[in-house]
């Protein structure tokens, strides 16, 4: 199935088709990382950076995840970045759902229930992301370095994305943050996921839906 377009579209369209989207896709997101956190595997670059800096602040891993943002958003004023409602957002939702989370599942727990929670957790997130996205409110503090990055340097987003993602994963291990499976498993299989749900929850406006093609059928 072909990627619809992503690029953002106005507060204004549909917003009572567009905001429950991209908030509860949001939601979602924040809450995959407290089950990846939880199971204790490994998880994504970020939040490898996020437990790294939780321990050594009294800051919890959601107030951590938006002081982090806030910083990357700082860089987007060189880049020639704008904010939008959908970057706010990403900053204030991601924070709290992932301290809900955090909050709401136990820890030490055993090897497979634990081995369960990373699958559930890299699965839900791959989902999340095209939820919110799909929304087209704006890209996150993190998305939006990795595009102005690649349109000032004239690199592409591919190679810009695998820089930041090293270098923030190589400092949040020095810092402590946990590395593992599931990091691996994460960033061989959330891209993947990602793009098989985004067609199905993209937002397209009435044009978009008219210039889609439509398959023929085939005369008998």
């Amino acid at each position: 199935m072909p990627l619809p377009p992503l690029t953002y579209v106005p507060l204004g369209t549909h917003p009572l088709r567009r905001l429950p989207q991209l908030f509860t896709g949001l939601a979602l997101y924040g809450f995959s990382l407290s089950v990846m956190v939880r199971a204790s595997l490994g998880v994504n670059p970020w939040s490898v950076l996020y437990e790294g800096l939780e321990h050594h602040t009294s800051l919890s891993f959601g107030m951590i995840s938006a002081a982090v943002g806030v910083v990357v958003l700082l860089l987007w004023i060189p880049l020639r970045q704008r904010p939008t409602f959908g970057t706010v957002a990403n900053i204030v939702v991601l924070a709290y759902s992932s301290d809900l989370g955090l909050s709401l599942i136990p820890q030490h727990l055993g090897l497979r229930a634990r081995t369960a929670l990373l699958a559930g957790g890299v699965l839900l997130n791959g989902f999340s992301v095209a939820v919110y996205v799909g929304a087209r409110f704006g890209p996150g503090p993190r998305d939006g370095l990795m595009t102005g990055a690649s349109a000032a340097t004239g690199r592409s987003i591919r190679l810009i994305r695998t820089l930041i993602e090293i270098t923030v994963l190589a400092v949040g291990w020095v810092l402590g943050g946990s590395v593992g499976v599931g990091t691996v498993l994460y960033a061989l299989t959330v891209g993947p996921i990602t793009q098989f749900f985004i067609p199905r929850f993209a937002y397209r406006g009435r044009d978009e839906s008219r210039a889609s093609p439509t398959p023929r059928r085939r005369r008998p």
